[in-house]
């Protein structure tokens, strides 16, 4: 194992789930190109040395090198390097690292050449990828170290979404009753700057007949509102509810919410925050924040059936 902080030590910018400032805080790592990547902390489980022998899993993603033993559970092994088309790591020979990771109630292992160290910074610090770094499709923003060196964050859903498959399959029951007139005359704003989520979103809302607005930042979600506002809009009428993920560029799930709420044109908007980061202190600070609802991503049924609900309670009221 390795002398890495574990997890209650990596969740130490939390108190009680109250967290401290408006920050991401990351794990900057390399791959074997010796550049900088990084990773939330608060996906991450605890931090191996890979072992050499790893159990081949046959017809598995080209990236998966196998499986190993974690707290008497297999989980799989990915090579980030692999997968972005970097030089593979040589884990039967040197000395690699395995960060164990929870994403959508999975537990995957990710091998790395090595970890460097753990680096907070506030969301306003981290932007969309530039046009250097845009030709990576599983960039999701990047920062950079206190020396000026950039640091790449990963988009690991996207990443695992490929490799591993998300269920985009909504269940009869709710695609069916979906199909009653009410829920077209809805709209709903849909706010995630990963790719790989709007598209699996839009193919649950296309499924439900859904009319919907896909955005991609949220301070452009924000001052599409706002202009509209200004122009005599009345927005909560407009969206019957926006669905924001947590961690974006810039302004992140928790600062925009606080921003909708604060406004009093858009206070009364419904706000249902959606993230991979499922853990309670997550949850208490959406609360915090305050949303109305939270949902874990990539669920299809949770979520049909939330908005579901959130357009019932709205007809009742106007019946």
């Amino acid at each position: 194992m390795v002398n890495t902080p574990k997890q209650s030590t990596y969740r130490s910018t939390y108190d009680n789930g109250q967290k401290k400032g408006n920050q991401m805080e990351m794990l900057t790592f390399f791959l074997t190109d010796n550049q900088l990547y990084a990773i939330n902390v608060f996906k991450i489980i605890e931090i191996l040395e890979c072992p050499s022998k790893i159990t081949t899993l046959p017809h598995a993603h080209p990236s998966i090198k196998g499986t190993i033993n974690f707290r008497g559970k297999s989980i799989s092994i990915i090579d980030v390097a692999e997968f972005l088309k970097l030089d593979v790591l040589d884990y039967k020979n040197k000395l690699c690292y395995v960060i164990v990771c929870e994403y959508h109630k999975m537990v995957q292992g990710f091998l790395i050449s090595a970890p460097d160290t753990l680096l907070s910074r506030g969301w306003e610090d981290i932007k969309k990828p530039g046009d250097m770094v845009s030709s990576c499709a599983y960039l999701t923003a990047v920062t950079h170290s206190e020396d000026g060196k950039m640091i790449q964050i990963l988009d690991i859903e996207k990443m695992i979404i490929e490799i591993i498959g998300v269920s985009e399959e909504l269940a009869e029951e709710y695609i069916e009753m979906s199909k009653d007139e009410r829920y077209k005359k809805h709209h709903i704003l849909l706010v995630d700057d990963s790719k790989a989520a709007r598209t699996m979103m839009k193919t649950v809302l296309d499924k439900m007949g859904v009319t919907f607005t896909l955005m991609d930042s949220a301070v452009g979600a924000l001052q599409l509102m706002e202009d509209l506002s200004e122009s005599g809009d009345n927005i909560p009428k407009m969206f019957s509810m926006v669905i924001s993920d947590i961690e974006m560029p810039v302004m992140d799930g928790y600062t925009f919410c606080r921003k909708i709420k604060s406004n009093a044109k858009l206070s009364n908007l419904y706000v249902m925050l959606h993230s991979s980061l499922s853990d309670k202190a997550s949850i208490v600070k959406a609360e915090q924040s305050g949303s109305d609802d939270f949902t874990p991503k990539f669920d299809p049924n949770v979520i049909a059936v939330k908005i579901m609900r959130r357009i019932d309670e709205l007809e009742k009221k106007r019946s």
